[in-house]
């Protein structure tokens, strides 16, 4: 009865979202209550979304001063020289700017952190996407490809999995580095063909659409909010902040970086008390609109974890595996992980699901590795940018100004496309057994 309920309160979700009749603010807070109050949990309610927002607290405030302080340092003019650079170097021609942005993506992923990758990558081909006219949805599925596919050691998923099976990270990752390949390989070419149709749809002859640079245009009022002198400093602060979260992220926390960011950003480029406040105020309903379905999303994901729900509809699903099937897990596991992202968030699956999987496979001689590494070919990997249980898709959809329906819709046959492609590589290379 607990995973009846909890599979239909997801797949409401899902839809209520997906049909837009509600905001996904609305939903993921209204949607959860209700289904605990249905299955008898009256008042503990309450304490399931008090955890789950305990739970998410660092991550909302790393969200909205990250918010801030990115758009402090742009309305400084920080991004102008990037962006006529990377102008100059993909010229005019959507093929070039979309497989730019993904190999952009490719390289700020790195760090292993969707939401950086977002917060730098949007901000920065944005204005070119809307200078060419091409399609906002393109740069987000872009960008989204890029961190999906570029999984790595020390990223959450690969962690995750490594400590939920008890398995050395390498023993996880290793052979599937070529299988990682095939999946760059896919994007990069699905990039192509996406820059391809905007030149199409733009009716750009030969791709290009002119033979002249477009000219950056800036109004009066960003002109005046405008720091040239400040470029290197707000540069090097930018590298500082960025660089502390990546090689002290679990001692100082991000959102501590952002904050001081943030305050030392206002005193560089605007040391006027009303300017700051000014600053602040043009930023503040983007940063709080960002943290207000942070919060909602906490709230689902608390309620579902806190009540079992996951845990039941984990279990439930395993049962139904017959025995003449069991070699075929990693496989079967593989190519629908990418999905599963819209069902479970990272800990529920890997910390809930993960290891129940392992341990029927285990008993029909399947090692838990290809267990492991057919959940990282799609499990909140090239899932987390369109999953609804993931703060980082509210960011990419923020930040590109698009909605959550219609990136969800665009973008999701691209990143299964990238899993799929994946999984039959790790058969192809004998990774798992077909």
């Amino acid at each position: 009865m607990l995973a009846l309920l909890g599979l239909v309160t997801i797949v409401l979700l899902l839809a209520v979202i997906l049909s837009k009749r509600m905001s996904p603010l609305i939903a993921l807070i209204i949607i959860p209550i209700a289904a605990s109050l249905i299955g008898g949990f009256g008042f503990a309610t309450s304490k399931f979304a008090l955890d789950g927002l305990r739970s998410l607290a660092p991550v909302v405030g790393m969200f909205v001063f990250a918010i801030l302080y990115f758009g402090i340092v742009t309305d400084a003019g920080m991004l102008d020289p990037i962006i006529d650079r990377i102008l100059k170097t993909v010229g005019t021609r959507p093929t070039r700017i979309v497989m730019g942005t993904t190999l952009l993506a490719l390289l700020i992923h790195l760090d292993g952190s969707g939401a950086v990758t977002f917060l730098i990558t949007i901000p920065a081909m944005l204005p070119l996407y809307d200078r060419i006219g091409i399609q906002r949805r393109i740069l987000a599925c872009a960008a989204s490809m890029a961190a999906g596919v570029n999984f790595l050691p020390w990223t959450g998923p690969m962690i995750r999995a490594s400590a939920s099976l008890h398995l050395p990270v390498s023993e996880i990752f290793n052979p599937l580095i070529l299988v990682q390949a095939a999946g760059l390989v896919f994007i990069f070419a699905a990039a192509y063909l996406l820059g391809r149709s905007e030149e199409k749809r733009l009716g750009l002859a030969g791709g290009q659409a002119g033979d002249a640079i477009p000219e950056r245009k800036l109004t009066d009022a960003e002109k005046e909010l405008r720091r040239p002198r400040n470029f290197w400093i707000n540069l090097v602060l930018t590298v500082v902040v960025m660089g502390t979260m990546v090689a002290m992220g679990e001692t100082i926390p991000p959102a501590l970086m952002f904050m001081v960011g943030t305050c030392l950003a206002l005193m560089i480029n605007y040391p006027d008390v009303d300017m700051q406040r000014k600053r602040v105020d043009a930023h503040a309903r983007a940063a709080i609109l960002m943290a207000s379905i942070l919060l909602a999303a906490g709230i689902f994901t608390g309620i579902m974890q806190g009540s079992g729900m996951l845990k039941a509809m984990a279990q439930t699903a395993v049962g139904f595996v017959p025995s003449g099937m069991a070699s075929h897990i990693p496989v079967v596991l593989g190519l629908i992980s990418m999905p599963l992202s819209l069902l479970f968030d990272p800990d529920s699956f890997y910390f809930g699901v993960l290891p129940v999987v392992a341990e029927v496979a285990k008993a029909f001689g399947v090692p838990p590795v290809q267990i492991a590494q057919a959940s990282v070919l799609g499990q909140m990997t090239t899932g987390f940018p369109v999953s609804p249980l993931t703060p980082a898709t509210f960011l990419v959809v923020g930040l590109c100004g698009i909605d959550l329906a219609d990136h969800q819709k665009f973008a999701f046959p691209f990143l299964f496309g990238a899993s799929v492609v994946m999984t039959i590589a790790a058969v192809a290379l004998g990774v798992f057994p077909l």
